[in-house]
């Protein structure tokens, strides 16, 4: 029994030895590698290379993935900001449209002397472009009656058609006939004003037909149309538009007038309501008094 103890205990001496001269020969700085190192040597090589690739794939992939999600998270943040930006945009030029109108509102309504402007905002606008309407929000608590001119910054849109309490409908020059004329005159240079009516619209050319009272006056185009007072419906002088081309009649025994409108009459925001009466001396006494 001792033998076998003692013979156990020098075979694990023995492979003590080696081990440590195995480990010392493997640190040994060497250029030749022996048969067995080499082939550990690629074969450990070999695993790390199989476990290296998928591993590598992975990670790439991985890598991707997160890329792809970072740039699509970025590009809804770039497709929300220019969203946002579209929508500034859009409301910039909506103000300055609406400061642009405001600013010739109140031009006008300075420059209107004689009558008293009284200023209301579109709120309505008819849904079926044959009616030629817009509704206002102003009425007859507000002093608006039948008849009275509405005009923007830029000139005569129409008249008011009918006027409840707090609002008005007001019917567009492009819905205008020979049952709802105006009596205008043209401004020539040089010459004596050419009196005549509007009488319709052509929706071909967005312009206003303007019969002329006589046949043998020449117009050349640009002359400016405004109202002449006559009738006592419409103020004199309210803008309405430039002349573009003179043609004859159909039955060639007057001339009729393409007239573009100078407002925009489909699209007008703020506008103003001329009543025509004028301020009587006793009203402007009564206003002196209270200031």
């Amino acid at each position: 029994m001792y033998f076998f103890r003692k013979k156990r205990l020098f075979v694990i001496l023995i492979g003590f030895i080696i081990l440590v001269g195995l480990i010392g020969l493997t640190l040994r700085d060497r250029e030749e590698l022996s048969t067995v190192e080499e082939f550990l040597q690629d074969t450990v090589g070999w695993l790390q290379n199989v476990v290296h690739i998928p591993v590598e794939f992975s990670t790439s992939l991985i890598s991707n993935i997160e890329d792809m999600k970072n740039v699509y998270e970025e590009n809804q943040v770039l497709k929300s900001r220019l969203g946002q930006y579209k929508n500034l945009l859009y409301e910039v030029q909506e103000l300055k449209q609406d400061n642009e109108e405001l600013r010739n509102v109140l031009d006008k309504t300075e420059s209107i002397t004689d009558y008293q402007p009284i200023q209301a905002s579109v709120i309505a606008r008819s849904p079926e472009p044959a009616f030629h309407q817009v509704k206002i929000s102003k009425g007859k608590q507000h002093g608006v009656e039948s008849n009275m001119a509405v005009i923007t910054g830029n000139g005569m849109i129409g008249k008011v058609q009918s006027a409840a309490q707090f609002t008005s409908t007001v019917l567009l020059l492009s819905g205008f006939d020979r049952s709802n004329r105006i009596s205008v005159d043209v401004a020539i240079e040089d010459k004596k004003n050419v009196s005549g009516f509007i009488v319709g619209f052509d929706e071909e050319s967005e312009s206003l037909l303007l019969e002329l009272n006589t046949y043998d006056v020449k117009l050349d185009g640009g002359e400016l149309v405004v109202s002449s007072g006559m009738g006592g419906v419409f103020p004199r002088s309210l803008e309405i538009g430039t002349i573009e081309e003179v043609t004859p009649d159909k039955y060639g025994l007057t001339q009729i007038a393409h007239v573009t409108p100078s407002a925009n009459l489909s699209n007008s925001d703020h506008v103003i309501v001329v009543n025509r009466l004028a301020l009587q001396p006793e009203d402007e006494i009564t206003q002196e008094g209270e200031e």
